[in-house]
């Protein structure tokens, strides 16, 4: 427990203390935001914002993580949290190259649509094949090849044989991946927008991992009364110390992205939550429920994708007045803050009923 509330404690810290040093740094590199010409005008005045700040709530997830775990519970990192770490550093990466291109050569295009893929694929393929590797010593790896809601279903691609079995594992992963990673990206438009509605996601996984470890099939204080509902997760509890770790970094960062927003995560920072999100699904055994607990991210990307396809089929019509969705209402004379906040409730309520699915689904087993 110590170390779970150090891990939040000392990345808040780090972000909320240290986001001004990289809020000049990052002004006088010139890394600064360029916005679309056919977005909503009232963006303008963003322009030249500083951006790429979600290198500041990686570094601040990583402090609090391997402080917390080296110092204060004495034990290593394991490998089920060193997977979240990778996935949300990797994707940083991505999300980096795209936002570093935008500012050299000054416009609001990056990195092509599918190169921005083809580095998201490659980093949930490493993820998905480590994910099957160190065993504990009841032989249990991060990540298996069935298909998870709130536990394994029986739903197991190696029936298909050992290597179709793989590569359709791999390709599962490499989905969720896109998913969660593009979901917040194309959240991520308005000030706070993303980073608020990342904490109440990720923050499930908190409660969830520490759930798990209450109940988990390997600890010697399992009642008996409960073993056959047990959860078969390895390092549940440092789940939910990297959950900590990286909602106590976007919570100080949050204080810096608020509308008027000093600095934005970028791309650097939404690939990299939204390949978090997935990765610890993943490793928690909860890779459905991603659409419950992800609800907001599912709304927003489908309101893209729903916009598209009726303008291709209509000749030209549209059903938002701009997409994704929170543009809609920009439009529609809504004030910033006002729709920030509403859609995390909407967020906050698709968490509530994610998390309480979760507790429901033990209840009743």
């Amino acid at each position: 427990m110590r170390a779970l509330l150090t891990a939040g404690a000392l990345s808040l810290a780090f972000t909320l203390f240290l986001t001004p040093l990289f809020i000049r740094l990052f002004t006088r590199l010139g890394w600064g935001q360029f916005i679309r010409d056919d977005g909503p005008k009232s963006h303008h005045v963003k322009r030249g914002t500083p951006t790429m700040g979600g290198i500041v709530f990686i570094l601040g997830s990583l402090f609090g993580y391997f402080t917390s775990t080296l110092l204060v519970s004495n034990e290593p990192p394991t490998a089920s949290a060193m997977l979240v770490l990778f996935m949300m550093v990797g994707l940083g990466v991505v999300g980096f190259i795209d936002d570093f291109l935008k500012t050299r050569k000054k416009q609001s295009l990056g990195l092509g649509g599918w190169a921005k893929v083809l580095g998201q694929v490659v980093v949930a393929t490493a993820f998905a094949l480590l994910a099957l590797q160190f065993p504990n010593d009841d032989g249990v790896t991060p990540a298996n090849t069935s298909i998870s809601f709130i536990r394994d279903l029986p739903l197991d691609f190696m029936v298909f044989g050992t290597i179709v079995g793989v590569i359709l594992y791999v390709i599962w992963i490499c989905l969720l991946t896109a998913g969660a990673s593009n979901g917040v990206n194309v959240t991520d438009g308005l000030d706070g927008l993303a980073g608020g509605a990342s904490i109440l996601a990720i923050g499930s996984f908190v409660v969830i991992g520490f759930w798990q470890f209450n109940q988990s099939c390997f600890s010697e204080s399992l009642n008996q009364s409960d073993a056959y509902r047990c959860y078969d997760v390895r390092d549940p509890l440092d789940i939910a110390i990297v959950a900590t770790a990286i909602v106590g970094g976007l919570i100080g960062f949050l204080w810096w992205n608020t509308n008027p927003a000093h600095i934005y995560m970028g791309d650097t920072g939404s690939l990299a939550l939204g390949g978090a999100l997935a990765a610890l699904a993943i490793v928690s055994h909860t890779e459905l429920l991603l659409l419950l607990i992800g609800g907001l991210f599912v709304i927003e990307t489908g309101s893209v994708i729903v916009q598209r396809a009726y303008f291709k089929l209509t000749g030209g019509k549209r059903i938002f007045l701009m997409s994704p969705i929170h543009h809609h209402f920009e439009l529609k004379g809504w004030a910033e803050v006002t729709i920030v906040v509403r859609f995390w409730i909407i967020g906050g309520l698709f968490v509530a009923a994610g998390v309480g699915s979760f507790y429901f689904e033990w209840l009743q087993s």
